[in-house]
Formats: structure tokens, sequence, C-alpha cells
């Protein structure tokens, strides 16, 4: 079987919304293997360090989850400073020759910040505080764009209704959806 025949592994789809003082991340439950849906309700939301962070992964999940606990590992010697945990994860994952071929994106929130992470060595703030990932990634962040600006939703809402129409949309995607919120401090 040629590289181009074999099946991929296909999951999830993760939105993060700013909006209205708070800050809400979601994402649907579909894990699915080449025309497969292997598993319906995969939990792809995570809080770490007592609540005080939220992720989101899409991706590779055994390669998330090793990326979810080194992120950890440096939120915990940056206390209060994700950002810099988040450069210093980037940079690793982009120079270390092992974590180099893990293939996941992650999001995280606090009260202050959202942030995506990427294996090229990218950290990235959204400049509307909208972030999709994921194979619906585009389709919710769309959505979520266009209900920021043209409604009174809140954070969670606007997610949950995002990850809904990117459902519709997008077959790897379901609507078995799953949001955490934080009051945010800016």
């Amino acid at each position: 079987m040629s590289s181009k025949d074999k099946k991929k592994w296909r999951s999830t789809t993760i939105l993060t919304v700013r909006h209205g003082g708070k800050v809400a991340i979601g994402g649907d439950g579909q894990v699915t293997h080449g025309d497969t849906v292997m598993k319906s309700d995969t939990r792809k939301i995570r809080k770490i360090l007592d609540g005080q962070i939220v992720c989101g992964f899409a991706g590779s999940t055994a390669d998330a989850f090793s990326l979810l606990e080194r992120f950890e590992v440096k939120a915990r010697d940056y206390p209060g400073n994700m950002p810099r945990a988040a450069t210093e994860l980037a940079r690793d994952w982009r120079t270390d020759r092992v974590l180099r071929k893990l293939e996941a994106l992650i999001i995280v929130v606090n009260t202050e910040h959202s942030l995506l992470i990427t294996g090229q060595g990218d950290v990235v703030v959204p400049s509307d505080g909208v972030i999709g990932i994921g194979s619906g990634g585009n389709y919710a962040t769309a959505a979520a764009r266009a209900l920021v600006r043209h409604s009174d939703l809140s954070a969670s809402e606007i997610v949950k209704n995002s990850l809904g129409i990117a459902s519709e949309i997008d077959i790897y995607t379901n609507n078995n959806i799953i949001v955490e919120e934080l009051e945010c401090t800016n």
C-alpha cells in the first residue's frame, strides 16, 4: 500500500472565542479513521493547573497528550506567564528531533491570553480573539467571526453554535460538543 493509499486518522475541530468579558473554548468529539467514525465522544478539551488554563488539541491524540504534558511543565516553570511557557514549548517542539515528528496543534487559553501553538515554532495570538483548528477549524472560525460581529450571544454560545455549523459542513466534525469558559481579566 502506497503512502497515498493509507487511511488517515482525522480528529476534531477546536474553537476558542474571547468575547464579552469571557473566553470559551470548545471541541467536538469525533475521531475518524479513513471513512469510518471510530469514536464520537472523545474529549479534546482539558483543564490544567487547577483550571487556570484550558487547552484544546487537534491532530494525533497521543502526540497532543505528549505536548500537553510538556506544556503543563513549561506553565509550571513560568507561573503566570503563559506566553513564555507557550514560546518555550514551541521552541522545543521545533528543535527537538523526537518532538519535531509530533503531529498536533494546540490552543491554550487563560483569563488573559488565547494562543495557538504549532510544531513549526509558532505561537499565534489572534487579533480578534478567535482561533479555530482541526478539520473544521476554518468553518468554525468563519461562523464565530460572523456571530461575534452580528449577534448578542455569549462567548460560550458562539463557540457552541459555530462548532455546530462546522459539524453540518465538515464530515470529520460532529455535534457532540464540549465547551469550557473562563472569565477574562482584560
